[in-house]
């Protein structure tokens, strides 16, 4: 047992001087930066609104910010005066993030 648990701490060692975290975490922080300057708005067509519970249903394209395929869903708005000049039909484009486990509409405006 005891020969176990010096393996063990040589291997924690060892593992520490192969994969060094300060670099590591250097070197993914520009990798998010870069992702979330890559934010872009979503082609979309309004399918539903239902402004008393700031939910908006759009058919969209392609959101690539956020590696998802074109389809219809229902998303919250961040803030229900987003939905106040939409209805059924309009095309538009949309920013749309994840957050607190949902997909928030951020922006929306008509699609030119």
């Amino acid at each position: 047992m005891n020969s176990f648990k010096q393996f063990l701490s040589v291997s924690a060692v060892a593992l520490g001087l192969a994969l060094p975290t300060g670099s590591f975490a250097q070197a993914t922080a520009p990798a998010k930066a870069e992702a979330s300057q890559q934010m872009s708005m979503t082609d979309g067509e309004i399918r539903k609104v239902d402004l008393d519970n700031g939910k908006v249903t759009i058919k969209h394209g392609d959101i690539k910010h956020l590696d998802m395929p074109g389809m219809t869903m229902v998303f919250t708005a961040k803030d229900k005066s987003l939905l106040s000049s939409v209805k059924p039909g309009d095309k538009v484009k949309f920013m749309v993030v994840h957050e607190n486990g949902k997909m928030v509409v951020t922006e929306i405006q008509p699609a030119q």
